[in-house]
């Protein structure tokens, strides 16, 4: 089996960390046949690219199961293109690189993928440069029900207002676009997931307060960010179906000292730059079931 190496910045990451690890990563230059056969399956994916100015986009494509295909182990057609009224749209050109998130939230499974889109017609084709597998750990279970889409426009907020706070404060998951810097091999765009109990996201003015709680180690997204900085954030209400679209600088405290919720043991924060809002976008409701047993024990700010 070939894996690939951990980048630079993640060895990086994991050394700041405490957390060197021995040996290659468990990333593949391809998709296994399960996680092929997983995505086929969703109605949703999440995905990261990277605006005009570099800076990574986090967003959600959706469709109907099957709206994504693998016709063999390098490649993802997703059969959808982003909405009109979605601000990472114009993001979504041939030859960009995409980072891919695919998550189950009815059994806690997920995938992540990275690559580069090497079609956009009325579709999206992805050349997989690597995939792996992530533990369910932090991912609360929710069962999905089809919802009519609102058609109000975008708004555009120059600061994060009552409402966008709110939205932060009651969420129990999240998910952050981070990139490598330039001239990193086996690098690229990445989407990655974070939950915790509602509350878990601190909010201060226009800069939110993360804990990073213990994971896989990899360190895929902190070494991303101590090489770049610049992140994306997704947050959806999953009752309303309000979508909320960030972005900004990330500073890292790798020894918070007892800063921050229980189970915290690197804090990074977010000062917000840009900020958009599509209510009622996201065309799923969502039933709320259980937290992750992992979700349980950790805390809030």
């Amino acid at each position: 089996m070939t894996f690939l190496a951990f980048h630079e910045d993640e060895l990086r990451a994991q050394a700041q960390a405490g957390h060197q690890r021995a040996g290659r990563a468990a990333i593949r230059p391809f998709m296994p046949d399960q996680h092929r056969e997983f995505f086929t399956r969703l109605s949703y994916l999440f995905v990261a690219t990277p605006d005009a100015d570099g800076w990574p986009m986090a967003s959600v494509l959706t469709g109907e199961p099957g709206f994504m295909q693998s016709p063999d182990a390098a490649t993802l057609r997703i059969g959808v293109l982003p909405t009109a009224d979605d601000p990472a749209a114009p993001t979504f050109i041939a030859g960009a690189e995409i980072g891919l998130l695919g998550l189950d939230f009815t059994t806690r499974r997920r995938n992540r993928a990275n690559g580069r889109l090497v079609a956009v017609d009325d579709g999206l084709t992805v050349a997989i440069a690597q995939s792996f597998g992530n533990c369910p750990q932090y991912i609360q279970t929710r069962t999905p029900s089809p919802r009519a889409v609102a058609s109000a426009p975008v708004e555009h907020l120059a600061h994060l207002d009552e409402a966008a706070r709110a939205l932060i404060a009651r969420s129990d998951t999240f998910f952050v676009a981070s990139r490598s810097r330039a001239g990193i091999g086996d690098g690229g765009l990445d989407l990655s997931h974070r939950g915790g109990k509602p509350g878990f996201v601190g909010i201060a003015g226009d800069t939110l307060a993360i804990p990073d709680f213990r994971g896989n180690r990899f360190y895929n997204t902190l070494g991303n960010l101590l090489g770049d900085p610049r992140a994306g954030l997704l947050f959806i209400d999953f009752a309303s179906g309000d979508v909320l679209q960030l972005q900004g600088r990330v500073a890292i405290d790798w020894h918070p000292e007892g800063t921050g919720p229980a189970g915290t043991e690197r804090l990074w924060r977010l000062a917000v730059g840009r900020v958009w809002r599509r209510r009622a976008a996201f065309p799923l409701a969502w039933t709320f079931d259980s937290y992750a047993p992992t979700t349980l024990a950790t805390g809030t700010w």
